[in-house]
């Protein structure tokens, strides 16, 4: 399955200019032929093509299905972008393809990088949600300071990774409970301050190692959602052998 994007498809039935010019021009898409189409709010459509210009594709459509993500639970990043740009841009792409709800790109103290490009950056989420076929786009939050983001409401699990030998910390995996929200904060390449992990502490964010590892900052931001999906993933397959042995 090829998938489009098109965010107003259910009040403007037309692809847009870029959608449109890859579905004509490249796919050789034609009137008459059938195409899905997400509007990244949770439904995908059937469409068929009754119109096909290159620079606005125009869609009837026949039939509309409307998905929860399959993760089931509320998953939270906020992260410092990394100074390499490519490198946050592959974490970008990989958490939208493994499956993420909001991700909030923090400036620290020891932030490398102090403005990022978003509107590149929601481009490649885009391409990753067609390409792993899902229906949500994910939201991308534009550069805030860490003590707001800590100090603004948040439901669920609160959680931060942390480096300082000295300080105290959970494993990260051991720690989340299936079906419940999570907010997992990843650091700068230079790790949070002492001030900085006070601060998210006395917010109510749990320090939590994720291992013996030194991880890079994508490659622990990565890590922290694999392991909020395996960990839901395993409840869920658990709480679905007992209700079939309970039956």
């Amino acid at each position: 399955m090829i998938q489009f994007f098109a965010p107003d498809i259910e009040s403007d039935p037309f692809l847009p200019e870029d959608e449109s010019g890859h579905c004509v021009r490249v796919l050789r898409k034609s009137v008459g032929d059938t195409i899905f189409v997400t509007d990244g709010a949770g439904s995908r459509f059937k469409c068929l093509i009754s119109d096909a210009h290159p620079r606005h594709v125009r869609l009837d459509i026949l039939e509309q299905q409307t998905y929860i993500p399959a993760w089931g639970v509320r998953i939270t990043l906020g992260v410092a972008p990394t100074k390499n740009a490519d490198r946050m841009e592959w974490l970008i792409e990989k958490a939208t393809e493994i499956g993420v709800d909001e991700i909030v790109l923090l400036k620290c103290e020891h932030s490398e990088r102090k403005t990022i490009n978003t509107g590149r950056l929601r481009k490649i989420m885009v391409s990753a949600m067609k390409q792993s076929l899902k229906t949500t786009l994910p939201i991308l939050r534009d550069m805030i300071p860490f003590a707001d983001f800590i100090t603004s409401p948040a439901t669920g699990l609160k959680f931060f990774g942390y480096c300082d030998a000295n300080t105290p910390k959970l494993i990260l995996a051991r720690e989340i409970i299936p079906s419940q929200p999570v907010t997992i904060i990843i650091g700068p390449e230079g790790d949070f301050t002492p001030a900085e992990a006070t601060a998210a502490c006395d917010a109510g964010f749990i320090p939590v190692s994720f291992g013996e590892s030194r991880m890079r900052t994508e490659t622990a931001a990565l890590f922290a959602l694999e392991a909020v999906h395996i960990v839901n993933q395993v409840g869920q397959c658990l709480s679905d052998k007992t209700n079939h042995l309970s039956s």
